[in-house]
């Protein structure tokens, strides 16, 4: 490998493993799968030039992306399935909630990222189930302040998700 190559690859490594391998830890809370995640992640960014050439932020977001997709992969992968025999079969089917699960705590994440302000408003109409008037009522601030609160929440969680390669 050129010296060159080397110092690109050792940059790519230090600008990007860090956060990757928190996030991987974070969804998995395994800490050395984490590592062959966020090797795999590197190893396929340096394989695909024009990500590498794009801003940080577009890179990382690609990265975060990757490494969702390979912890998915192996959290549904046979090597990760332990088939047990047994004489009768289950009562009931059980539905894979690994999708469901990941998607929440992007959401939790995102919702973070959030200002005071707009994540009460946001949590209030869409998990409480509120109505603007109710909002307005609860957090004794008037309806047009909770509609703005309500937009520009939205706003910067659709950028938050968007960010973590969940939404275009």
């Amino acid at each position: 490998m050129p010296s060159d190559d080397a110092d690109r690859l050792g940059a790519l490594y230090d600008a990007h493993a860090g956060p990757i391998w928190r996030y991987v830890v974070h969804l998995t809370g395994d800490r050395s799968g984490a590592d062959d995640v966020v090797q795999e992640t590197l190893l396929r960014a340096w394989r695909t030039p024009r990500i590498l050439a794009d801003d940080p932020e577009t890179t990382r977001s690609w990265m975060y992306t990757v490494a969702r997709h390979l912890v998915v992969d192996d959290a549904r992968s046979a090597r990760r399935r332990r088939e047990v025999t047994t004489d009768e079969p289950p009562e009931s089917a059980v539905r894979d909630a690994t999708d469901s699960i990941f998607d929440a705590i992007l959401i939790e994440e995102a919702l973070a990222g959030l200002s005071l302000a707009h994540r009460e408003v946001v949590v209030r109409a869409y998990y409480g189930g509120l109505t603007v008037a109710e909002i307005a009522e609860e957090l004794t601030i008037p309806e047009g302040t909770v509609k703005s609160r309500l937009h520009y929440g939205l706003r910067a969680l659709r950028l938050g998700l968007q960010e973590r390669g969940v939404t275009r």
